[in-house]
């Protein structure tokens, strides 16, 4: 069942040929003829270890009940204790497998629409991470080592306080001539018309972001990327800005984009402002003009795209049916490559997104229902 939007919105897919139909039914999941492997994304797989713990388990680790922060050396038993003492619940996580995750999930079939690659460990936590993204139905591929573990994020969970400990390990260790340079993966990154990367990967292989960034340029393909922190545009902005001319769909929020415009020296803290300047920053791919998407929690969506800025009100929520923010993001930018990759209008990708950021802030972590209710 093609997608029945209207056409002059749409962002044209270069190159993708009109394929016969073989839907199995004509069901509304049925949302557009993809294939497998449409959409890739390349990032920092975090197995998410998520448990209701007690201020016990909390002060003797020096946490706060609702923090972000990376494992230091004080933390390292943190984990194995969480799973000896606490009901645990696993998910693969970190920010672009969560945002395929979500994407494929608002897609439901074909399975396999998202590809993903990052690096692993050799290990329990490993070999969980490849069930947990066999379970989300996208085809993980994973580049595996030997000499870090899998990296992993705790979730600490007391009442609606979640603290999270992140522990990169072997997702640090990704390297491109072990895995991205392979016939076999790079196939893969051929086969797909809409790339994702979360901008924290700059910290770790800003090489193979060029690779993939390059080639979305030359097969006239989207590559998205998203400016993930307010530190990767202070301290890695070198390696952003290299990336940066062959972006074509830009995400953040608002400290985000407040971060990445002192930066760069736009001197307006107006999001709108914000957003036109860096839709006009120098681009390689000039048959496609950018478009600059930032989010601000409850407050509206502003999305820029040629000369024009527009403003996308949220879906409303009670705030007490706000269980956790921390997925927001990335499930906003899942719902919003989902209409991408569909090759539905816009305005249709920005109402996914803010759909989807909805129903995974009234959950637990990056979760889902079975099904999405999305028309």
């Amino acid at each position: 069942m093609a997608s029945d939007e209207p056409k002059a919105k749409k962002i044209k897919l270069a190159d993708v040929e009109e394929k016969e139909k073989k839907a199995d039914s004509p069901t509304k999941e049925t949302l557009s003829e993809l294939s497998p492997n449409s959409l890739f994304g390349m990032g920092n797989p975090l197995l998410d270890i998520c448990a209701v713990v007690d201020k016990d388990f909390l002060d003797k680790y020096t946490l706060k009940p609702n923090d972000q922060i990376l494992a230091e050396d004080k933390h390292k038993a943190l984990f194995e204790e969480l799973v000896k003492k606490f009901k645990v619940e696993y998910h693969a996580g970190g920010a672009t497998q969560n945002s395929i995750k979500v994407a494929q999930w608002m897609i439901q079939k074909p399975h396999n629409v998202g590809t993903f690659f990052g690096c692993i460990g050799k290990d329990k936590f490993g070999d969980i991470l490849k069930q947990k993204a066999e379970e989300a139905h996208i085809d993980a591929h994973y580049y595996e080592q030997e000499e870090e573990p899998t990296g992993t994020c705790a979730a600490c969970i007391t009442g609606d306080n979640r603290s999270l400990v992140a522990n990169l390990a072997a997702a640090n260790c990704y390297k491109k001539e072990k895995h991205l340079d392979l016939e076999e993966n790079w196939e893969l990154v051929e086969k797909a018309k809409v790339f994702y990367i979360a901008g924290f990967f700059l910290t770790v292989s800003v090489e193979s972001i060029l690779k993939v960034a390059k080639h979305a340029s030359e097969t006239n393909k989207l590559f998205c990327l998203n400016l993930s922190a307010p530190f990767i545009c202070q301290f890695f902005k070198d390696n952003l800005m290299k990336v940066f001319p062959y972006v074509d769909v830009l995400f953040g929020n608002e400290t985000e984009a407040a971060a990445f415009a002192k930066e760069q020296d736009f001197e307006t803290k107006d999001i709108k402002e914000i957003a036109k300047k860096a839709q006009a920053l120098p681009k390689v791919n000039t048959k496609r003009q950018r478009v600059v998407v930032l989010t601000q929690g409850k407050d509206v969506t502003v999305m820029a795209q040629g000369d024009k800025v527009e403003t996308f009100p949220v879906v409303k929520i009670d705030p007490k049916d706000i269980v956790d923010t921390n997925g927001a993001g990335d499930a906003f930018v899942g719902g919003f490559l989902s209409g991408l990759v569909q090759e539905k209008s816009l305005d249709q990708c920005v109402k996914a997104g803010h759909y989807s950021a909805n129903v995974i802030i009234k959950r637990a972590g990056c979760t889902f229902p079975e099904k999405p209710d999305f028309k």
